[in-house]
């Protein structure tokens, strides 16, 4: 893992007071490690996790030339380009039971989708499309119906024995299974789950049970940043709210540290809040303090926690929903499990995180995909734009009548309207040099569906 000191001197050109988004993602993919460790798991596990080795098929799929519907089949040769075709049947072939029989020309037989294409024949006339005789003895098709080869599936048309089926760093999607199944796979090799600690730090902030107070609010970050990190895979591991306390702060980061490879916290990175966090993030750890030119999400702080092997008692806060067990070793062979600092607001916590946290545990987690494409579609709206910061506001993105997709924001875009989230279905990013949004401009949306 790289030094957050070797890092910090390669972006010495950059204003630490407003750095671009683009930079920080850049920075943020090479500060991160994949893990290193694999385990086996069965395919009714296997979904969301990512391959560590490459699956080579054992066998071709499909494993023989076979029909792609119901119908006859015959030897393509026979079709003129003009007259119709008739052909005598002289057997079935069902899916399963291959056919032994010959064909001869002017023959031709019945055949059940999947069945395997008996030797010397090459096309399939769906039934629907044919004459049968009124004995059923033959059938006649019209010229132009079918062409030579149609509706035949090729011997490993799909894979080729031998072939790489999946490559390491694939997610494991329900497509991916089926695709295994058919490969007679049963069990895949897969890298371990990534373990994230996360919890909410300050004296105003409640659990979920306890009764209301004055000036206090109900922690909302912990619940959006467990769905967030559930969706991505991630074993997460919650250790509630911590108060501004530096004895409690300093038990929680010792604990996240020693039983997760990335710690993820929610306030006590901002300018005027209180110190104890940002003094407890440097005692224990390499971390860097940043101010991003981002709207919302300006303030966050990356480094590292190192792990103090010599703790033996875990940090469990009453509203922790994790255990320590004690028969599980450190989670990675590093010295220190990366930070993630993130700022109070909900929104804020939930756009830092897409935008920045995410694409790292993801590098993290062993996947060599690329991020999806940002959508495209026309403003519905003016929107104001300040050049020199990248903005993510909350948008709808709808089809339009002429069939255009269109977006348009929720309103209100303050960084604490948590129920702007929900109504929308994506963010529209809005770069760093960009100006003002004219109606019918087209800008970029990160659509949540699939990410969030």
């Amino acid at each position: 893992m790289k030094s957050i000191d070797t890092i910090a001197a390669e972006l010495a050109a950059y204003d630490p007071q407003a750095l671009n988004a683009s930079t920080v993602s850049h920075f943020l993919a090479r500060l991160v490690e994949p893990v290193t460790q694999q385990e086996e798991v069965g395919i009714f596990q296997a979904l969301g996790r990512v391959l560590a080795l490459d699956v080579v098929s054992p066998i071709s799929v499909p494993p023989h030339d076979n029909s792609a519907m119901d119908g006859y089949a015959f030897d393509g040769a026979q079709l003129a380009a003009a007259g119709p075709l008739t052909l005598r049947v002289v057997g079935t072939a069902l899916a399963g039971k291959a056919w032994s029989g010959q064909v001869q020309r002017g023959e031709c037989i019945k055949i059940m989708t999947g069945a395997v294409m008996p030797a010397g024949l090459d096309t399939v006339v769906p039934q629907e499309l044919v004459k049968l005789s009124a004995d059923t003895a033959s059938i006649t098709l019209a010229p132009g119906t079918v062409q030579p080869g149609d509706n035949r599936r090729r011997l490993g048309e799909d894979l080729l024995q031998g072939q790489a089926a999946l490559q390491k760093g694939e997610l494991l999607t329900p497509a991916a299974l089926g695709l295994m199944a058919s490969l007679g796979i049963e069990n895949l090799q897969v890298w371990r789950r990534l373990r994230v600690a996360y919890f909410s730090t300050g004296d105003e902030i409640l659990s979920l049970g306890e009764a209301p107070r004055e000036g206090a609010v109900y922690d909302s970050n912990r619940y959006t940043v467990f769905g967030l990190l559930t969706r991505l895979g991630c074993e997460v591991i919650d250790l509630g709210v911590v108060r501004d306390e530096p004895a409690l702060l300093e038990a929680a980061f010792v604990h996240a540290a020693s039983v997760s490879d990335a710690i993820i916290t929610s306030g006590g990175v901002s300018v005027g809040e209180a110190d104890y966090t940002k003094a407890m993030m440097k005692k224990l750890g390499d971390v860097a303090f940043w101010k991003i030119a981002m709207r919302p999400g300006r303030p966050m702080a990356v480094g590292r926690i190192l792990r103090d092997k010599s703790a033996s008692s875990p940090y469990v806060t009453s509203a922790s929903s994790y255990k320590n067990n004690t028969d599980d070793p450190t989670p990675a062979a590093s010295e220190a499990a990366i930070l993630f600092g993130l700022p109070g607001n909900p929104v804020a916590v939930m756009v830092t995180f897409l935008a920045f946290v995410r694409p790292a545990l993801l590098r993290m987690m062993g996947r060599t995909a690329s991020e999806p494409p940002l959508l495209k579609a026309r403003s519905s709206e003016a929107i104001r734009k300040k050049p020199g910061r990248t903005e993510y506001q909350r948008g709808v993105v709808s089809l339009d009548v002429d069939g255009t997709l269109r977006v348009k924001t929720t309103g209100n875009q303050g960084s604490g309207v948590l129920s702007s989230m929900v109504r929308a279905n994506g963010l529209i990013v809005l770069p760093h040099s960009q100006g003002d949004v004219a109606v019918g401009d087209e800008v970029r949306v990160m659509m949540f569906d699939g990410v969030i």
